[in-house]
Order: structure tokens, then sequence, then C-alpha cells
């Protein structure tokens, strides 16, 4: 069952260097095409699945899906509520690169249904955005914003990344100022990561003086912290930042395992089939439609989760919240006390203080933020 949907949108007016998602340059008309193909997935998915209780959120990610027509953006939400049934109060989620909007285009994505918006502004320094290989300066990211609130949309995410090759601590700050005077009701901040595979990763080597050490991106993210939650905002996950009452309900569903439904080229799926279903789709535009036009789901990486695993899954994307792992969650959803399971590695994290543990919830410290992905490490089988 799942109650989410993402729809992957693989293509982009020029790929950032730093990019590792799935995403090219469209050709003429590929577009229009790859949506079609999004909907005969939808309607085969549909017949192989039940869905569960109304989809609470759509979210569609990229790539950059603000490329899309806002008549295929609708009949994609039209289908869904059809093939699943959509909430009346569901969350739709479009992410949207400042370059590629204006305001009637935006007005006509809220007509279409979509309520939410993310921006991915990454900085507001022209110097860095060309060195990203974005196609927006700063001026653009703040003009779109505005339009966006003109257009009518109430909920508009920015996304920032920090560490980025010769940014300063100072730089940083100017980011977070500017994103703050737009009053954006959600803030998502990433540490750049250099992946294997990109262009960034021949550019920038390993350990390059152009990005920033660990000390000075811990730094940084510390600087946001504060900057932002001096500002109203709640620290919800390692990465997210809302107001009160707009945390990424469709987010914070991978984190709380919900089951989600992906589709489009290489999207990835969790079913709550027994302990997990989980899959991915074909990574590229022609083995996705040579399997929709053979009339089958275009799955690939089938794994059926054993109970090891969705322990596992439950302890890492649940401390990644700062609500954190809650034991009577955990023996609710597993039939088992958390300590029976995890009480060493939970006494060992406590001790050398990268867990904290508050009326039954237990919790990354401030250091545990700072090296989550080592607490993450000891919950894995």
């Amino acid at each position: 069952m799942f109650n989410r949907l993402y729809i992957h949108i693989p293509f982009c007016l020029e790929k950032c260097g730093y990019c590792a998602f799935v995403s090219a340059k469209p050709w003429p008309g590929e577009i229009e095409s790859y949506h079609e193909l999004l909907l005969q997935e939808m309607r085969l998915a549909a017949a192989d699945h039940e869905s569960g209780p109304p989809l609470d959120s759509i979210y569609f990610g990229g790539g950059t899906p603000s490329l899309m027509q806002s008549r295929q953006v609708s009949r994609i939400i039209d289908l869904a509520a059809e093939m699943f049934s959509l909430s009346p109060q569901a969350e739709i989620t479009l992410e949207a690169n400042p370059g590629t909007i204006d305001r009637e285009r935006l007005q006509d994505f809220r007509a279409a249904g979509v309520n939410r918006l993310s921006l991915g502004v990454q900085s507001f320094d022209d110097v860095l955005l060309r060195r990203l290989g974005r196609v927006h300066d700063a001026a653009q990211a703040r003009h779109a914003f505005r339009e966006a609130r003109l257009a009518g949309f109430g909920n508009i995410g920015l996304d920032l990344i920090h560490g980025l090759p010769g940014q300063t601590l100072a730089g940083w700050r100017e980011d977070l100022r500017q994103a703050l005077a737009l009053s954006p009701e959600h803030v998502s901040v990433y540490g750049l990561t250099v992946e294997d595979g990109t262009p960034f990763a021949l550019r920038y080597p390993e350990e390059s003086p152009e990005i920033p050490d660990q000390d000075r991106s811990a730094e940084m993210f510390e600087t946001a912290d504060k900057a932002l939650v001096e500002a109203g905002f709640e620290h919800y996950e390692i990465a997210n930042y809302a107001r009160t009452g707009y945390r990424s309900r469709h987010n914070s569903g991978y984190w709380r395992r919900d089951g989600y439904l992906g589709l489009g080229v290489a999207a990835h799926s969790l079913l709550r089939r027994e302990h997990g279903y989980r899959f991915s789709n074909h990574d590229t535009l022609e083995e996705y439609g040579r399997e929709l036009a053979s009339g089958r789901l275009p799955r690939r990486d089938q794994h059926l989760l054993t109970l090891e695993d969705a322990l596992a899954e439950f302890m890492f994307l649940g401390l990644r919240l700062a609500d954190g792992v809650l034991a009577e969650d955990f023996e609710r959803e597993f039939g088992s006390p958390l300590r029976s399971v995890y009480g060493s590695v939970i006494n060992e994290l406590l001790r050398i203080g990268l867990l904290q543990q508050e009326q039954g919830a237990l919790r990354l410290t401030r250091r545990g933020l700072l090296l989550s992905n080592q607490v993450f490490a000891r919950f894995l089988p």
C-alpha cells in the first residue's frame, strides 16, 4: 500500500556540474512523449497495486519539473485522483528552477492543482551559481519568488547549498540573509556532496582546497541552524526547516516509512507489504520506454525487505527527524520493545553523546547531527 506519489521529470535546460540525478536536456517534443509514458505507467501501476488510503501528497521532482506544461501536470494529477483517489487536502509540490518560470506559468501550475512550490535557488552569489552551472542568477531567483507569491502560492520552499567551491562563511551568511528576506515557508539546507561520475568529481578531487573542509562545512551548518531558528523556523529534519504548519508532508512521509509509489525514469518506491517492498525503475529513457511499450512496468532492483532491513530503516530514517524515534511507535510497528533489539547500541550512543533520550523518544544531539552518518551506520544489519 502507499499514500504518496512521486513523479520524476528527467529533463533540465543544462545539467549542473554537481548533479548525480538522472536528467538530460530534452529534444523537441520529448517532454510531451515522456508525459504520455508517465500516464501509461500510472495506469499499469494502478492495475498492479492497491494504493490504500487516498493520496496525501504528490511530488514532481527532477530534473526540472517546471519545464513541463501546466496541462501535462494537470493530466497527471487528474489521472492520479482517478486511479488512486486524492485527498482534498493533498499537498502537491512542484520543484522549479527560477530560470524557467514566470507569473503566467506559475498561475497555470497553481490552477492545475499545484499548491506547494520548491525553488532550487542554491545560492544568491552569481559567481557560485555560474560555477554550479545554474541557468539562473540571483536576481532571477528573487524575482521568481515574488512572482510565485503574486501567482497565489502561499507555501514556498527554498533550497540552498553550503560547502560550495570557493564559498566563504561570510558569503554563506549573505545567502541566508537574502533567503530570509523573502520570507519563505520552508528552507532546505544541504551540504555539497561531490558524487562520483559528475563533472565536479573531476574538477574537485578529494580534499580539493577549493572545497570547504569538514570543520568549515560544520560551521556553515551551525550558522544556518542559528539563523533559521532565530528567525522562527522549526528545525524538523537534519537538512530541513519550516514555519509552523509547513513541514514538507511528502518528504516527512519518506522519513516515517510511509508507502510511496515512484513513477518515471529512475524513480524509487516503497510499498508497505510485509516489512516493505522496495524497487526502482530503469534509469534510461530507452529502457523505460521499451518496457512500457511492451505493456510491462519498467521495474528493476526489486527487493522484499527482511525484518532486519525494516528495523534499520525505521531507526536511521526516524532519527533524521527532530521528533526522533518513539519507543511506543517502534513497539507498535514491530511488536518488540526498542531496547530489546537495540539496547546495547543505544546505550553506547547515549554514552558518547550522539543520542539523547527524553520522554520515551531518542533524538540526535547537536554533535549527533554533525556525525549523523556514523550514528545511522550503527543500526545497519
